[in-house]
């Protein structure tokens, strides 16, 4: 890399850091090791930018270093405790406020979502995506990020949030179910563009 394309590459770099810095403290819960897993992350990045190679988006490569980091912090930390994971939102059930009949089945069929494969591709869709997963609890988004992206198995995640099995698929299936919800009313039921 030349001069020029190291700064740039460099300045892209930073302009992750936020989202890398938010991404690490929704699964760390814990702001020093946030910050040490996004610091090590973007040290391995500049120090192997031809790794990058432009195959990926920047933030998509990034994330992919990053999931690895926070999963040597939970290993190493794994005795440590940090904070509590409750909030005000958790006190109250989110199925209550969903429409559901006496059978316990949904009061009316989900919106037909189309072709999802094709609205995937879409980079709109991930930018909705990531805001409802900013929605949910933290206790929630956090066991869905472990699960669905750090591909954490339901063993080391039940282990790490100290979850019974019954517990985690509980909670697993309402994070599911609000992503749904929240897709649905701000991403399929607006026409988007393919």
């Amino acid at each position: 890399m030349n001069a020029s394309s190291q700064e740039t590459f460099e300045q892209q770099l930073v302009s992750q850091r936020d989202y890398l810095l938010r991404f690490a403290r929704l699964q760390l819960r814990n702001d020093a090791w946030a910050e040490d897993a996004v610091s090590e992350t973007v040290l391995a990045a500049l120090a192997k930018p031809q790794s990058f190679g432009n195959r990926s988006q920047l933030k998509t490569w990034l994330v992919g270093i990053l999931k690895h980091k926070i999963i040597d912090i939970f290993r190493h930390h794994k005795r440590e405790v940090c904070g509590t994971l409750n909030s005000a939102d958790e006190d109250t059930d989110p199925l209550d406020d969903m429409n559901f009949d006496d059978t316990g089945h949904f009061a009316q069929a989900p919106a037909d979502w189309g072709n999802p494969e094709q609205q995937i591709n879409s980079r709109q869709f991930f930018e909705v995506m990531d805001a409802c997963i900013n929605k949910l609890p933290a206790a929630q988004g956090r066991l869905f990020l472990m699960r669905e992206w750090l591909e954490l198995s339901s063993e080391e995640i039940c282990k790490e949030l100290e979850l019974t099995s019954t517990n985690f698929y509980v909670q697993l299936h309402r994070a599911r179910l609000r992503l749904r919800e929240c897709l649905q009313l701000n991403w399929f039921s607006s026409s988007q563009p393919s």
